[in-house]
């Protein structure tokens, strides 16, 4: 079992703990600070229990060149990608005032640091834990630096092979602990072949010490659902108000009915996991004493006659008698009294019966 560490305020990961729940508003807020408000009030009130944002440094993030270039994409929101980039991206300010709201209305709120900057900004706004997004999975130096901030980290891993993430894990473990991988394949939306879901297993025979979770781009929630039932400690799923609107992460994100649909699935499913001791539970008690068979006599057998199988049969019996298990303990043994044909063999009628343990 994968050990535990707390991720944010009161709030564990791993073991049995419940899957931690991650609304990744990203920047489908459309540059809008009123959107964002609406859309971690959104997350909250489905049930996540953390609403995540992204946040850049641009001029850190990207070189001159990529700023500049023109972009013509139906999502732009500039005639080139700083323009864009610009416009989506929150200052310092209105970043400390979405943290003051989430806090307000009582739910979890951090952001991806999108470079070594960013990781510095949001340290000094104290979010509980970082993100990191797999474009700096590879980045070491980033993620030596991310790390030694002390803070729990949740690290994806599109885009990486399982060497990197040996690698990965082998700079992160000594300095921080407290981290945990998400399987996640970096496309938009995520087709079901893409999603190899077997990576969680992977992972967790690979890195049986630390919690593993996923990250989806896919449509709909079903492959979401499977990972927690895999073992996802942690799920990450972009949310978005309406699809329709403009940028690039809207069609592979959530609306608001399906997030809320996901969580209760997920909360579901973790009921439904259960135990793993196998028995008759009180709630089949009833069924058992309406359909449970016992053992009949098959034909008349005379008091002090010895058992055969051919003397015995199983069927549903009134009353009830020796279970089905038990009709190889009972060839052998003598009976008491006479028995008729179709009666149930109970243990008044069978001589010095002593229960076999099964071991």
């Amino acid at each position: 079992m994968a050990r535990e560490f707390e991720l944010c305020p009161g709030r564990r990961i791993g073991g049995d703990q419940p899957c931690f729940i991650i609304a990744e508003i990203g920047q489908n807020h459309q540059g809008d600070l009123d959107i964002a408000k609406r859309m971690i009030r959104m997350a909250k009130d489905c049930g996540a229990d953390c609403a995540k944002f992204q946040k850049s440094e641009l001029e850190y993030k990207f070189n001159k060149k990529a700023l500049e270039r023109p972009y013509t994409s139906k999502h732009s929101w500039g005639k080139t990608y700083g323009e864009h980039k610009r416009h989506l991206e929150f200052s310092h300010d209105q970043y400390r005032e979405l943290k003051k709201y989430a806090e307000e209305i009582g739910i979890f709120f951090t952001a991806s640091g999108m470079d070594e900057m960013a990781v510095e900004f949001l340290h000094e706004l104290d979010v509980p834990f970082f993100k990191v997004g797999s474009g700096d999975t590879n980045n070491f130096p980033y993620l030596e630096k991310t790390a030694k901030k002390g803070r729990p980290m949740v690290i994806s891993s599109g885009m990486q092979s399982m060497n990197t993430m040996h690698q990965v894990y082998q700079i992160v473990k000594p300095i921080n602990p407290n981290f945990c991988f998400l399987q996640c394949t970096s496309a938009y939306p995520l087709q079901p072949e893409d999603v190899n879901l077997r990576v969680i297993s992977a992972y967790q025979s690979a890195f049986p010490d630390i919690p593993i979770g996923y990250s989806g781009h896919e449509t709909g929630i079903a492959i979401s659902v499977a990972a927690v039932a895999m073992g996802a400690k942690v799920l990450e799923r972009h949310v978005t108000l309406d699809k329709t609107w403009k940028g690039s992460d809207h069609q592979a994100s959530l609306e608001p009915n399906e997030l809320a649909e996901l969580v209760k699935a997920i909360r579901t499913v973790e009921k439904a996991m259960g135990s793993p001791v196998k028995q008759l539970l009180p709630c089949e008690m009833a069924c058992n004493e309406k359909l449970g068979k016992s053992v009949v006599a098959k034909v008349a057998i005379p008091e002090g006659a010895i058992l055969t199988l051919d003397m015995l049969t199983v069927k549903v019996g009134e009353p009830k008698g020796f279970p089905p298990e038990s009709i190889f303990d009972l060839v052998g043994q003598k009976v008491k009294k006479n028995i008729e044909e179709d009666e149930t063999i109970t243990e008044q009628v069978v001589e010095n019966h002593v229960k076999k343990v099964k071991c």
